[in-house]
């Protein structure tokens, strides 16, 4: 290639520079819209615990530990299909992973929003919780395989920019939408999502694995335009595919190997913290906080809501300049802080009635501090570092293993987060605070700087290689 490149340079230029051009097509951005709907499922699902609290509980008469278990038999099935994604995704495709999963998710919204008794609303939550499972390791697995190199960063973070627009647009509607309709509400974008599956290819990737040789490079044409040049990226597709089959034969005696220790640590310990720094509590019961802070839900939630896409844009162009290490412990250091001042006002309300009118802002600064901070470092960047510190004959394997660890993180924090605000609330966002710092020392002693280094670099870091 770079022989072809010495001798006819002003060609070849041309001819790259016109296949990079027209490499964002109709067919790549209609798959990869159709794809993050499945993020946007995902990011509702995650939030709709939040504004529908209150009147749930009030009409079924669940007690804080039934509600509890609703919001947290998500993570529960969640967990369940991530160990199993892997496997499904493989088997059966891509495009019909997210189609179960919409099923899934269909049938759970339904069920939340018929529901009479907190028998069939757990088992709504838990479906809900089978279908968002197979959603978070499907999406960004499909966007990563129909991009090209040159625009894969880009396309990958609209997964999380639509998890981010999911949230808030479910704090926003919440605020006007009874809680069935709500829920009736959400399955409409599965719906969409369901016929729209019929309208896009399935991964070159996954056709490759079949020897769908005919198919793979139609889907390719199809994703990278008439003009597209694909043989080359067949090519690749074809060897990469092959090596991954050689290597996959690898299992958990190899992932627990002493010489993957370093970055099996990193992995589970990023997500340990992820989840105990307090984030998925903060999404799930946004609206109570706000009240037992004798602040309006509605206007709390609005606010927050106002803040989380522009913060994913943001940061979508601090990733690409910024390395992993800075951005994860300033996000740790601003968890760090803001958790403590939303503990701080919790604490003044109880003890120091003279501080009172303070107390109210210092929260709305603190959680509104907490959503940006986390946005910068804690909340993506933990899956990017995993990608990049196991090598590749252990990844699926450490991959499947690291994101039902997040789950389960998940479902601790969630499950526990009403019980430990009864217990204090100041004291819960204390220990908040002392998890972010945590977080921080961690990351500055154990975890390495990844951006713009080549796996063997990375590995050789780790001391992985010999």
């Amino acid at each position: 290639m770079e022989s072809g490149s010495i001798k006819t340079p002003l060609v070849n230029n041309d001819q790259e520079e016109a296949r990079t051009s027209s490499s964002i097509t109709s067919g790549l951005l209609l798959s990869t819209s159709v794809a993050v709907t499945g993020s946007f499922v995902y990011g509702c699902a995650m939030s709709y615990s939040s504004p529908a609290q209150s009147k749930i509980m009030e009409e079924l008469g669940l007690s804080v530990a039934d509600y509890s278990f609703f919001t947290s038999v998500m993570t529960l099935g969640g967990m369940i299909t991530a160990a199993l994604s892997g496997k499904i995704a493989a088997i059966i495709g891509r495009r019909q992973t997210m189609w179960i999963s919409d099923v899934f998710c269909i049938f759970g919204w339904l069920a939340v929003a018929f529901a009479h008794d907190k028998m069939l609303l757990n088992i709504g939550r838990g479906f809900l919780g089978f279908g968002v499972g197979l959603i978070s390791y499907v999406v960004p697995v499909y966007i990563a395989e129909i991009t090209p190199k040159a625009f894969r960063g880009g396309f990958s973070f609209s997964n999380q920019l639509l998890q981010s627009f999911g949230i808030s647009l479910m704090f926003f509607t919440g605020n006007f939408f009874h809680w069935r309709t709500l829920a009736l509400l959400s399955a409409i974008p599965c719906g969409i999502q369901m016929i729209c599956l019929f309208f896009i290819p399935e991964s070159p990737r996954w056709l490759a694995m079949y020897g769908r040789e005919r198919e793979l490079e139609i889907t390719l044409k199809r994703l990278r335009g008439e003009n597209g040049d694909i043989l080359e990226e067949a090519a690749e597709i074809r060897e990469t595919v092959e090596t991954s089959r050689r290597e996959s034969r690898s299992g958990l005696r190899d992932l627990f190997n002493i010489k993957n220790a370093h970055p099996l640590i990193i992995g589970l310990v990023l997500m340990l913290l992820q989840q105990f720094c307090g984030s998925s509590a903060i999404s799930a019961y946004a609206a109570r906080i706000f009240d037992t802070a004798g602040i309006p839900s509605d206007i709390g939630t609005s606010i927050l809501a106002v803040i989380l896409v522009p913060q994913s844009i943001i940061v979508m162009f601090a990733v690409d300049r910024c390395g992993r290490r800075p951005l994860l412990m300033s996000s740790s250091i601003g968890l760090c802080i803001c958790s403590f001042f939303i503990g701080l006002s919790y604490y003044l309300q109880v003890y120091h009635g003279d501080f009172q009118e303070f107390c109210s802002p210092m929260l709305i600064v603190g959680l509104v501090g907490y959503v940006l901070s986390f946005g910068i470092g804690l909340g993506g960047l933990p899956w990017v570092i995993m990608s990049e510190v196991f090598p590749v004959n252990v990844k699926i394997t450490a991959g499947s293993l690291v994101t039902v660890s997040n789950w389960f993180f998940s479902w601790i924090i969630i499950f526990s987060f009403n019980f430990m605000m009864q217990w204090s609330a100041f004291g819960t966002y204390f220990i908040f605070a002392g998890v972010s710092l945590m977080s921080f020392v961690f990351v500055w002693t154990l975890v390495p700087e990844t951006k713009g280094r080549t796996l063997e670099d990375i590995q050789q870091s780790l001391g992985q290689l010999s």
